[in-house]
């Protein structure tokens, strides 16, 4: 049995959410601190040890501890020693010319960086980064484009939060849990915190600016405002690897939705927001399951050197091909050739939050009985839905009538446009009500890559997949053309 179930959060978002910008505070520093690889290399992904959620990320819930190397060559030589500092490898991660990672690419890039982590107050002061504007809002906060002055050209997103307001409405503890899951993430589907700050007033985190926008306003813009299935399998795949991971390492995401998948420069996608997101304990140890313990109904024909291993490879380099290609007959195998795949579910967590958007939430979050891991499916099979019908499947009149829907309804698919037998076969297995029998609850996303919706995906060559959408490069200028204001300050914030 897993541990007791929390107390009760409340935390629903509805579409869209906005919240009202308090004004900005411009004396602020950057205090980094470098690790021992130089800002050109590699820092490997970091383990972490898991706290049990019985509090359900409460302000008392213990510190989530993670066994970093660091090596705090520079400190800041700044009169303010109350302002906190930053103590993990992200900034150095982040910034590597990691091939997975979507760091700047260019020269002037990294050698403004280079100088910024060797400079001999190793700060980095609010007049370094020049605000373009406000890219959006959400429940606890608001997100700024940012350029950095010393790397032309080099962008990035501030979601900027007030501690006041964060405190007024209890909002501190997920403020605070999204920023230990950014310094934890290590994945080509997950954002690379680039640094945090914090003010008087205000908490900062810099992370990567995805300029193709998120996919719910991408999905508008399609004819019918929907995509086709196979830009449907194609965000659902990287979706899929996401979740994976972040099960892996012990987080259960709790808020999928198109609004939350972002669309980078290179057309690959990258989950955000992560303040809803649930940490359990280290009871997540990946384990070897046999592939033919996870068949759906048939096994994926594709492979990789003769398998059919579903592990996505972290440190991998794309090649210039599609991960999706016509399914080909083949000569079954015999048992001596078998094939493992890594499997690490959360299972046992529990929690009592009513969390989450409420067209995306799931039956057990609803009825309040608890809820675990086999919620981020749930929201999948509705992600999966909404991206080819344009609608979500239980949506009512008003909120109660959607809540009541998601309970009393069966699923129920249109006929336009017309789908795949496969596609509605995985909506269906993902939108089962009973927590247990739905898929992914229990064998975890290998049971869900072996489902022959997914048949046509290499998942070991998922990241070089050639994307249904890449966005135009962008660039300061295209957005100063825009804005009359100061490039320097956010007076309007």
């Amino acid at each position: 049995m897993g541990p007791s179930p929390g107390p009760i959060d409340i935390a629903l978002v509805c579409r869209p959410t906005s919240i009202s910008p308090p004004p900005f505070i411009n004396s602020t520093f950057f205090h980094f601190i470098t690790t021992s690889n130089p800002p050109h290399t590699t820092v490997v992904c970091r383990s972490a040890t898991m706290h049990t959620a019985t509090d359900d990320n409460s302000p008392s819930a213990r510190s989530l501890g993670s066994s970093t190397t660091t090596d705090r060559l520079k400190h800041s030589s700044s009169s303010r020693s109350e302002s906190p500092t930053w103590a993990t490898a992200n900034l150095n991660r982040s910034f590597s010319l990691s091939h997975h990672a979507p760091p700047p690419t260019t020269t002037t890039t990294k050698d403004a960086i280079r100088r910024l982590v060797k400079a001999s107050a190793a700060t980095l002061s609010l007049d370094e980064l020049r605000f373009v504007q406000r890219l959006g809002s959400g429940d606890i906060g608001s997100v700024y484009l940012v350029e950095l002055k010393c790397a032309e050209g080099f962008m990035m997103a501030a979601k900027v939060m007030d501690k006041e307001e964060l405190m007024k409405r209890d909002k501190e503890s997920r403020a605070k849990i999204e920023l230990e899951i950014l310094q934890m993430l290590d994945h080509p589907f997950l954002p690379s915190l680039y640094a945090s700050l914090e003010v008087d007033r205000f908490s900062c985190l810099l992370t990567e600016f995805c300029p193709g926008g998120d996919l719910h306003i991408l999905r508008q813009r399609q004819p019918e405002r929907r995509f086709d299935e196979a830009a449907v399998r194609f965000y659902a795949s990287e979706v899929v690897v996401a979740l994976e991971y972040l099960h892996m390492m012990g987080i259960i995401y709790r808020d999928l939705k198109p609004e939350n998948v972002l669309v980078r420069s290179d057309g690959h996608i990258m989950l955000t927001d992560f303040d809803l997101c649930l940490k359990c304990d280290d009871s997540t140890s990946p384990k070897l399951v046999h592939g033919q313990d996870l068949s759906i109904t048939s096994p994926s024909t594709l492979c990789i050197n003769g398998s059919r291993s579903t592990c996505i490879i972290p440190r991998f380099a794309m090649p210039k091909l599609s991960c999706f290609r016509p399914k080909r007959k083949r000569i079954p195998r015999s048992n001596t050739h078998r094939t493992f795949d890594i499997m690490a579910e959360p299972i046992e967590a529990r929690s009592m939050s009513f969390v989450g958007t409420h067209e995306y939430l799931a039956p057990e979050v609803v009825s309040g009985e608890g809820h675990g891991n086999a919620v981020d499916w749930w929201t999948l099979g509705i992600f999966v839905y909404e991206l080819f019908y344009g609608v979500t499947p239980f949506r009512g009149d008003d909120n109660e009538f959607t809540l009541t829907s998601i309970l009393a309804r069966g699923l129920q698919f249109p006929t336009e446009p017309v789908s795949s037998t496969a596609m509605k076969d995985l909506i269906t297995k993902l939108l089962i009500k009973e927590p247990a029998k739905r898929m992914g609850s229990m064998k975890g996303a290998p049971s869900i890559k072996h489902h022959p919706f997914f048949d046509e995906v290499n998942w070991a060559l998922l990241r070089g997949a050639s994307p249904p959408y890449v966005p135009k490069p962008v660039s300061f200028r295209d957005f100063g053309a825009q804005n009359d204001r100061s490039e320097d300050h956010i007076d309007y914030y």
